[in-house]
């Protein structure tokens, strides 16, 4: 048997262990769900032992897969620190850099961005998702992830703050003449509201109040849409009113498309920061790429 299919079927199984199906490491992998399969039975034969207990409704390690599993995933710990000892003495970005991004703020801001990069370095090559969910950076083999709002538990990742956006909330002109501007955070409950939301999270606004301290309210959702674009599509369109980032809406409040409301509330800050893998910040193409996402931000490229 060659070598690579000892390597393949090591992969299969990490991944499987992983994802908890031949199905998710099947699409991790390009793989067909049979072939992934496939890789793992020859790896137990080769092992002589059972890594998988398997039922019609389920998948779970054995004992000795687990312990198999644990093994595996220390070896490729040393082989990727053994890829960034060795690409740190690379003084350009090369290679495919796998990088998610949230919907909109990644399409506007740090998209045009990237593509600038790969003109100058065409060696670079990018593999792009968007999504405002939580990815699990090193179970699912992405480099760097932008992301919006305060940090959760980042064991194992680097951050580096790239900037904040501040909130205001705004509504169309027409909105504002048909449906009155509001006087008071208390009146919002008298509006139509454009609202984000993600699965399973309650939607709120956040307010800067004039004494220093924030203010969480909970509006009412006559539209929830999970996606900011949409959002500044339906306050544009007179359906409401909503509370968007600065950078998004900056240009329609100068225009006179849009109207600043409850202005003495604007102004709440929700940082934005790179992420990526402690396994990894000595590889080239992460660290180019965050250096010159630091420096669009440190210009203002990233914020109005």
């Amino acid at each position: 048997m060659r070598k690579s299919d000892h390597f393949s079927g090591i992969v299969a199984f990490v991944a499987t262990a992983q994802l908890g199906s031949f199905t998710a490491a099947a699409e991790r992998l390009g793989l067909t769900k049979s072939a992934v399969g496939k890789s793992v039975n020859r790896l137990e034969e080769r092992l002589g032992l059972k890594l998988f207990q398997r039922s019609t409704r389920s998948l779970s390690l054995t004992p000795e897969g687990d312990a198999f599993l644990q093994s595996c995933q220390n070896a490729i710990a040393i082989l990727e620190q053994a890829e960034a000892g060795i690409a740190s003495h690379i003084t350009s970005p090369i290679g495919r850099l796998r990088i998610d991004l949230p919907a909109a703020f990644g399409r506007q801001r740090i998209l045009p961005i990237l593509l600038n990069i790969t003109k100058e370095y065409p060696e670079l090559t990018l593999s792009v998702s968007f999504s405002e969910r939580f990815v699990d950076v090193i179970e699912d083999g992405i480099d760097l992830v932008i992301r919006i709002g305060e940090l959760a538990d980042s064991s194992g990742l680097v951050a580096r703050r790239l900037t904040t956006q501040k909130l205001v909330i705004c509504a169309a002109p027409g909105y504002l003449q048909r449906r009155g501007i509001p006087t008071s955070s208390d009146e919002l409950n008298q509006h139509h509201c454009i609202v984000g939301f993600r699965r399973h999270q309650p939607f709120h606004w956040c307010l800067r109040t004039t004494n220093g301290n924030n203010k969480i309210i909970t509006p009412p959702p006559t539209y929830e849409l999970a996606d900011g674009d949409a959002m500044l599509a339906a306050v544009l369109a007179g359906c409401g009113l909503a509370q968007l980032p600065l950078w998004m809406v900056n240009r329609y409040l100068k225009s006179g498309e849009l109207k600043t409301v409850l202005p003495e509330y604007s102004g709440f800050e929700v940082p934005i920061s790179a992420l990526w893998p402690k396994s990894r910040q000595l590889l080239p193409k992460i660290r180019y790429v965050v250096d010159i996402l630091v420096a669009a931000a440190e210009n203002g490229l990233l914020d109005e």
